[in-house]
């Protein structure tokens, strides 16, 4: 008996070593590639960098339009992402009983989930910019990347939303509340910590995608801001991927590719961390 606990605690305790090695290697590996990009790209940072127009065929300036139209796609395809993938949840969690018409939704969610990038950037291309004749403009990408972002934020939600109990809702019914009611005012604020993670998350993804904007808005460079929803937008994505592919004097640029690369970085993980902080605020207000 004892040489089998012995046995087993040995198991639990290469089994531990053998975890951790593995989740400080995948830290390892996320560190060496941060700094590998901000050694080759941090002399291109400045305040310039973030406010100016490139200049001089992109060996100089700045990243302004491509930062400020990777936003305009973030918050026009959260537009058409949350409210939609939001609603669907709710139908799925709280009105649809298990059943084949549930079962065949979620398939359709997971195989969604699945569909590669550029698959939806030739579907944006060939419906938003050719069929309804919305040419290469902000609408288009924003639809596009939108529709890219609903299965990540209706799987969130619908988490979030499972995660309420269900006596939360018996007491609200009990009380004479209608279904909606119960929904609105009980189980969303309570979903709300990871209905915003998710939020967070699909904004991070819409920042960094490259193949749908590539087909649908983006052009490598304007010489003004966008001033409608019908106008091309620069965007950092693409403007990286241009510069180290395409671009006349790729070499020249490489400080500044790198640089781009770490602006997007830091706004994907600041909007990570945003989603962090506002998921521990509102646990922790619900939790009083």
């Amino acid at each position: 008996m004892a040489s089998l606990q012995a046995k087993a605690k040995a198991i639990e305790k290469t089994s531990f070593i053998i975890i951790s090695a593995l989740s400080y290697t995948i830290l390892v590996f996320l560190l060496f590639v941060l700094g590998y990009i901000f050694v080759q790209g941090y002399r291109a940072l400045s305040w310039e960098f973030l406010t100016a127009f490139p200049k001089n065929e992109m060996r100089e300036g700045g990243i302004f339009p491509a930062l400020l139209g990777t936003l305009y796609l973030m918050i026009g395809s959260s537009v058409i992402s949350v409210p939609i993938g939001v609603m669907t949840a709710i139908y799925l969690t709280e009105y649809v009983e298990n059943s084949k018409v549930l079962q065949f939704i979620r398939l359709g969610i997971n195989n969604l989930a699945g569909v590669p990038s550029v698959v939806f950037g030739l579907f944006g291309l060939s419906v938003f910019v050719i069929f309804l004749d919305f040419g290469s403009s902000i609408i288009a990408g924003s639809l596009t990347l939108g529709i890219l972002n609903l299965p990540l934020v209706i799987r969130s939600t619908e988490e979030a939303l499972l995660t309420v109990p269900t006596s939360y809702r018996e007491a609200s019914l009990s009380l004479g509340a209608t279904k909606w009611q119960t929904i609105y005012k009980i189980v969303l604020p309570t979903a709300l910590p990871g209905i915003l993670t998710g939020i967070m998350l699909s904004l991070g993804r819409a920042a960094g995608e490259t193949a749908p904007i590539m087909f649908t808005c983006a052009t490598f460079y304007t010489p003004h801001i966008p001033d409608s929803l019908f106008s091309e937008v620069m965007a950092l994505p693409y403007h990286i991927y241009v510069l180290a592919t395409a671009g006349t004097h790729i070499e020249a640029t490489r400080h500044i590719q790198y640089g781009t690369a770490i602006v997007l970085i830091a706004l994907v993980l600041g909007l990570n961390f945003t989603g962090m902080v506002l998921r521990y605020k509102y646990r922790k207000k619900f939790k009083q």
